[in-house]
Parts: structure tokens; C-alpha cells; sequence
């Protein structure tokens, strides 16, 4: 554990962090809210009129419009940005509550990483459904895609570096240092799996 890292641990068991995460954890749920919002409201626009376009079907490829009628865009029986609508206000209300001074148990941290562990494993199904099976893209999940991965690797970071995660000293170290790299390589590869799904679409 680092100086950092103990001077965020409390003596009642409770651990705190810093702004830097407080401020991500309110910047990527304000940007997963914000895709959220924009898609459920299309949603409704859609449901009332078969024939509305949303602003962000572009073009073949780049079309919200044809995820938003695939049955993937309702997995629980109702449209999955409504989820988001949740989950991401709840990401920014703990980063608030961070950046009051707010202390959390582990058992909290380690619920928070638990959220954005199934966020990640749900996004990155919608993302197979919609290269694969959709063959189609929406900008909006793309955002939200993006928040939800860094979020999830900062609070995994941060958990490892408290203890809330037990990992080894070397582990720890890698994350005090090179946290940036794992949402980074985590990102370019969606970026590089967009590029050559559609190759032949974005060259010509």
C-alpha cells in the first residue's frame, strides 16, 4: 500500500480516495448519463413514430436507429439505457460524496467494482451483438462504452492499491504507475475491432 493509498484508510475500516477518481467517477457516469438520457429519449421518440430517424444515424453503418429496434436493445424487457439512466446517476452520486470527504467500507468499494465489472461484461456483449449480429453502430453506446471501461479500471486500480483487493506489492505498483495503460489498450482494441469490422466502408 502506498502513502497515498493509507492516508485514504480510515480507522473504522473505511477508505476515502482522492479527487482524481472522485472527479472521473463524476465525469464518466455525467458521460454515460448523458448517452442514457439522449438514447431513451430517442427510444420513446421511436416507439411513438416507427418511422423516426435519430440524429445519430448517420449513415449504413453509423445508424442508432437500427440498434435501437434490435431485440438486444431490450435484454430485461425494457430498453437498456433506462438501466444506465440508474446505474451511471449512482456513479456520480459516490463521486460526489467522494469529493465531499465522504469514507466507504470495503464492502462498498468492492460493490462498486463489482457495478462496473457487470457494466463492462454488458457493454462488451452489446458491442459483439452490435458488430456481429446488428451490423450496426451507435455513437451514444460508444460513449457510454468509453465511461463505463475507464471507470471500471480506476476503481479496480484503486481497490488493489487500499487492499480492498488483495494483489501483490508488484500489482499495486503497477497500478500506482500505469493505471492509464489498461483502459487505454482496453479502448484501442474496440477502436482497432470497429476499424476492421467496416474496413471496406470507412476506406472507400
Amino acid at each position: 500500500m502506498t502513502k497515498a493509498d493509507a492516508e485514504t484508510t480510515g480507522t473504522a475500516g473505511t477508505t476515502g480516495a482522492g479527487k482524481g477518481l472522485a472527479w472521473l467517477l463524476v465525469v464518466t457516469g455525467a458521460a454515460g448519463l448523458l448517452a442514457a438520457w439522449v438514447i431513451t429519449l430517442d427510444k420513446f421518440k421511436l416507439l411513438e413514430d416507427p418511422n423516426f430517424v435519430p440524429g445519430c444515424s448517420i449513415n449504413p453503418v453509423v445508424s442508432c436507429g437500427n440498434i435501437m429496434k434490435s431485440e438486444q436493445a431490450s435484454v430485461f424487457g425494457f430498453p437498456n439505457p433506462m438501466l444506465g439512466l440508474v446505474a451511471y446517476g449512482m456513479v456520480i452520486a459516490i463521486g460526489v460524496g467522494l469529493l465531499a470527504g465522504a469514507r466507504y467500507r470495503r464492502w462498498y468499494w468492492l460493490g462498486l467494482n463489482a457495478g462496473t465489472l457487470f457494466g463492462v461484461g454488458f457493454c462488451t456483449w452489446l458491442m459483439q451483438q452490435s458488430l456481429y449480429e446488428i451490423n450496426s453502430l451507435c455513437l451514444w453506446c460508444c460513449l457510454a462504452w468509453a465511461a463505463t471501461i475507464v471507470m471500471f479500471w480506476y476503481v479496480t486500480s484503486h481497490n488493489v492499491r487500499a487492499g480492498a483487493i488483495p494483489a501483490p506489492a508488484g500489482l499495486r505498483t503497477f497500478f500506482a504507475e500505469f493505471t492509464w495503460i489498461l483502459p487505454a489498450l482496453h479502448l484501442g482494441i474496440i477502436g482497432m475491432l470497429i476499424l476492421t469490422r467496416w474496413w471496406d466502408f470507412w476506406t472507400s
